[in-house]
């Protein structure tokens, strides 16, 4: 498997897109101190072969948006084609096979009005083949999002850090007809360039540059970088469901966001409510980090693992068959 560790120019490659998704190879170059050349040509490498990809992931939050997540329990052969059609949804942002290919996971982005519940099952066949449904609506995001994953964002120094990272002006988003066409084709390809975007979305180059920008500086918008797990180091992966007391539910998310297995944790409503996604070389290591980690924080009371066996859908797209 180490042949396909990606080496130590593609991770620094890779931690500079999270900071600046569109930041130019020329710019990535300086900072990394190799050629232009030399970073255009291990991206399209990496592009081409389905190892990496920048995608444009929208914020809930500022669309009037809230992100549910969804817990289906399947008859043995009733998961895969369930979860293709969960994955075939406009609305779900992730859409991932759990726990021996009898369990689905998906993310689902859903106006604020919206039960989840109403939502989904209004539009999913009825059928005995799906035993159980657990909706939990995300409240904080302690880890993932425009942060990234450490175990994938941990390649450059500080100084380099700074001089990348772009983070949002903060300024009021005020919405337009095109914003949903331009999002789109910044969730297929982040770093698709000025003429694609402005024929996703109708209008000149100009103004859809002007609107990107935007869509940045008002935090509606973020770039992040899909990579497989296993080429970083971390073949196996897991969503941990964890039950913490109240009192100590931020300063648990809070520790899980500096472990650098956790990919994404969450608090959540639900059964469980705090949701984690971690990132581990192999069993040994998800024991370790289990009985350790986990194993040392206070107030943690519970925890459910359910490893992933295969992910159809990614940041909202799909995933090639």
């Amino acid at each position: 498997m180490d042949s396909d560790l990606l080496d130590e120019l593609d991770r620094r490659l890779a931690h500079a897109l999270q900071l600046d998704g569109r930041a130019s190879f020329s710019t990535i170059a300086a900072v990394l101190g190799v050629s232009d050349q030399t970073i255009a040509r291990r991206y399209r490498k990496l592009r081409s072969s389905g190892a990496l990809r920048v995608v444009g992931v929208p914020e809930a939050a500022p669309l009037r948006q809230v992100h549910w997540l969804v817990r289906l329990r399947c008859v043995p052969d009733a998961a895969a084609p369930i979860a293709a059609a969960l994955a075939r949804r406009a609305d779900t942002q992730w859409v991932s096979l759990m726990s021996g290919g009898t369990e689905i996971v998906c993310f689902i982005r859903a106006p604020q009005r919206e039960e989840a519940d109403g939502l989904l099952l209004g539009q999913l066949p009825r059928t005995p083949r799906v035993v159980s449904m657990t909706a939990y609506r995300l409240l904080r995001r302690f880890a993932g999002g425009p942060a990234g994953w450490p175990g994938r964002s941990s390649a450059l120094p500080e100084p380099a850090v700074v001089s990348l990272r772009r983070p949002p002006l903060g300024i009021p988003y005020r919405p337009e007809p095109e914003d949903p066409a331009l999002l789109a084709a910044l969730a297929h390809d982040g770093r698709a360039d000025m003429s694609t975007l402005s024929s996703a979305v109708g209008r000149s180059e100009s103004t859809t540059r002007r609107r990107l920008e935007h869509l940045r500086d008002a935090g509606v918008l973020y770039f992040d970088v899909e990579i497989d797990a296993a080429r970083l180091g971390y073949p196996l992966t897991a969503t941990l469901w964890l039950t913490v007391a109240p009192s100590a539910l931020s300063s648990a998310g809070r520790a899980l966001a500096s472990h650098p297995q956790v990919a994404f944790a969450a608090a959540t409503t639900g059964p469980s409510n705090l949701v984690v996604n971690v990132g581990c070389r192999d069993d040994a290591a998800l024991y370790e980090y289990l009985a350790d980690d986990l194993g040392g924080l206070s107030g943690v009371q519970q925890v459910e693992t359910a490893p992933m066996i295969r992910t159809l859908k990614r940041f909202g797209t799909l995933d090639p068959v």
